[in-house]
């Protein structure tokens, strides 16, 4: 079997009416097949489907081969063909083992996590908010900010993944409420388009899965703007030439570092609160403490 010819449309959400070529139906027959085979090894990665195609079914061992696998189960994905939970292209995860010595060391555990306890604040907020940024390596400096008001933050690094891209849709589908997506990356190029190329993906999916109305997702630019750019007198650079979306570009770039520590923190923190309800977040502050003590109390009691 040769490679496939990668097509350049790049759809948004679901593909309503998917009706591949015949040359692309029989490669997801051979899919199928491999899918059926290590069903109970799901999901697998596109790579491990892709070595078993060339394994078994004599499948092009080529990088064009490869992305051309690549589009064509994205867009079955969309299509309804295969199942999203089927394919895994949302890079490293790991799964927690969650054991005990004992059940006295159990016991300690809980009595610990109650000293611990923290209450969503989040749950109380009439909207949902995330925190996203375009470097991993950025994540707990953000989470220093974020986490105060129990706002999750994740990296965008894998922005271009279909998992992700879904999983975050049906998070906000399951929620139920108005959600808001705070993003900071750097302003190029490459960086404004991926967000503009997410925002409208999970849009779609979101538009088509919701349970209600009232369910809805928007993206927030938060740094970097060529605003804070001027406004802090940051460091630019000329847009990268071998970068194709450089033509439609205007003005220089800045790499979201350029940004002191503080910076970052002020402004995400400053972007968060604009979005909350602070009468809710002070009530579920109280009851946090409240909660806490008394939880406290009480697996005391049960543990003596």
């Amino acid at each position: 079997m040769g490679s496939v010819t990668t097509r350049r449309s790049r759809p948004r959400g679901y593909i309503i009416a998917y009706n591949p070529r015949p040359d692309t139906l029989r490669l997801l027959q051979a899919v199928e097949s491999v899918l059926d085979e290590y069903r109970e090894h799901w999901p697998l990665t596109v790579r491990q489907v892709f070595y078993r195609l060339v394994g078994a079914h004599g499948f092009d061992k080529t990088e064009t081969a490869y992305k051309g696998l690549c589009h064509h189960l994205a867009n079955a994905r969309r299509g309804g063909a295969i199942p999203f939970d089927a394919i895994r292209d949302d890079g490293v995860m790991t799964m927690k083992l969650e054991r005990y010595a004992d059940a006295d060391d159990f016991l300690i555990e809980q009595r610990d996590r109650a000293r611990r306890y923290r209450r969503d604040l989040m749950a109380a907020q009439p909207l949902h908010i995330e925190v996203w940024c375009e470097a991993a390596g950025m994540i707990q400096q953000l989470a220093a900010v974020a986490h105060r008001y129990s706002v999750p933050v994740y990296s965008s690094s894998g922005f271009d993944s279909l998992t992700a891209k879904k999983r975050m849709a049906d998070r906000i589908c399951a929620i139920g409420k108005p959600a808001v997506i705070l993003h900071l990356g750097d302003h190029d190029p490459s960086g404004a388009s991926i967000f503009e190329s997410v925002a409208a993906d999970v849009e779609a999916f979101v538009a088509a899965d919701r349970p209600h109305g009232l369910v809805s997702v928007r993206f927030e630019r938060v740094a970097l703007t060529s605003e804070q750019v001027a406004r802090y007198g940051l460091p630019t650079a000329p847009a990268k030439a071998t970068d194709s979306r450089s033509k439609a570009w205007a003005g220089e770039t800045c790499q979201l570092e350029a940004l002191s520590p503080s910076q970052i923190a002020r402004i995400l923190d400053d972007a968060i609160l604009l979005l909350l309800d602070t009468d809710k977040l002070a009530d579920s502050e109280v009851a946090e403490e409240r909660e806490r003590e008394n939880l406290t109390r009480l697996l005391l009691e049960v543990t003596r």
